[in-house]
């Protein structure tokens, strides 16, 4: 499904010093993987992921979907695959504070070419649990609820690939599991999840772990 090939990435902030982020990683994902990254801060696993959600280019390297090179695609298209294949949960939720669940769900199908968007964020709040939460605004769920909406907001397009970066960094050791066992009802369905964390018990969770260490691949196993 997913293949990086020697992928490079240098930052040069503010005219200092250039830091290699990524130094010749590569790597391939299979459809219906739950994969882990894991690795020390600095590593580069977050870098990794950004380029694996096309939310950043490479400096040089491969990232081929389906055998087909994209980064060279035009940033339009670039959206527009981010749009159509690819789901993001962050660690900080992102939702509006104003919006109830269900709107904040909604947000990636307006930028959606679909012909019908009825009934999507309804069965994204399902397959979460929080049917009955559709019309609370965040301020109104539990810290385990909202990362919820932010899962179902990433389900929404129905997308082949799901990137959580520490999704679980922001809650309770019961909330994560919980969150933990929704990724795993996900995967058992055949979605693609991979995972960005720090904790090696997340990980021991997931068929595959992938650690970054210094920018590159020093170990890949399954569970």
């Amino acid at each position: 499904m997913i293949e990086l090939r020697d992928l490079k990435k240098t930052y040069t902030p503010n005219g200092s010093a250039s830091v290699r982020a990524l130094d010749g990683v590569s790597l391939r994902i299979e459809k219906g993987e739950l994969l882990a990254i894991v690795g020390p801060s600095g590593s580069g696993k977050s870098t990794l992921l950004n380029v694996l959600g096309l939310l950043d280019l490479p400096t040089s390297g491969g990232v081929l979907y389906d055998g087909r090179d994209v980064t060279g695609l035009s940033p339009r298209e670039q959206a527009r695959l981010r749009n159509e294949k690819i789901g993001f949960v962050f660690q900080a939720f992102h939702l509006l504070p104003r919006s109830t669940a269900r709107e904040n769900v909604e947000l990636p199908l307006l930028y959606s070419e679909r012909r019908s968007i009825d009934s999507l964020a309804e069965r994204a709040l399902e397959t979460v649990g929080l049917a009955d939460r559709a019309g609370h605004r965040p301020s109104e769920l539990s810290g385990g609820q909202q990362q919820r909406v932010a899962i179902a907001r990433a389900l929404v397009n129905e997308p082949d690939l799901v990137l959580a970066d520490e999704p679980t960094g922001n809650l309770d050791s019961k909330t994560a599991g919980e969150i933990l066992e929704l990724f795993a009802k996900l995967n058992a369905a055949g979605r693609t999840i991979v995972v960005v964390t720090h904790d090696t018990g997340v990980a021991r969770q997931c068929g595959r772990t992938v650690r970054i260490e210094g920018g590159r691949i020093a170990a890949d196993g399954r569970a």
